[in-house]
């Protein structure tokens, strides 16, 4: 639990360093990663199965980022998040969306180009 405890500190650290990048996004890193917070067992860990609250902070995300400028914030911020995590298991990682019921045109991964991503 404590190593769960350190590895939120440095994605936390991570995703405020990060935030102030692009200013044109309304979304900050923190915002981001407080709604896939929960995801990080799942995605990270190998929990079995799922949280209702992970596709609930997906979900929400989704519908907060409308705009092309936050759309490639979030996008951004989960690539900086992804590479935070060692034990990022890929597979679940760019099946997230999917797996919650929500749509978006990039897979989630350590390498995706969000400058590409386009309203």
């Amino acid at each position: 639990m404590a190593g769960l405890m350190k590895l939120a500190c440095l994605v936390l650290a991570c995703m405020i360093v990060a935030g102030p990048i692009t200013s044109n996004a309304a979304l900050s890193c923190g915002t981001v990663s407080g709604y896939v917070a929960p995801c990080i067992g799942y995605l990270a860990q190998g929990a079995p199965a799922l949280p209702r609250a992970c596709c609930s902070g997906v979900t929400s995300l989704n519908n907060l980022a409308r705009t092309t400028p936050d759309r490639q914030q979030a996008c951004r911020c989960l690539v900086g998040a992804a590479n935070a995590f060692p034990t990022l298991n890929a597979a679940r990682a760019a099946g997230l969306p999917k797996a919650c019921g929500v749509n978006i045109p990039y897979k989630i991964s350590k390498t995706t180009n969000c400058n590409r991503y386009i309203c």
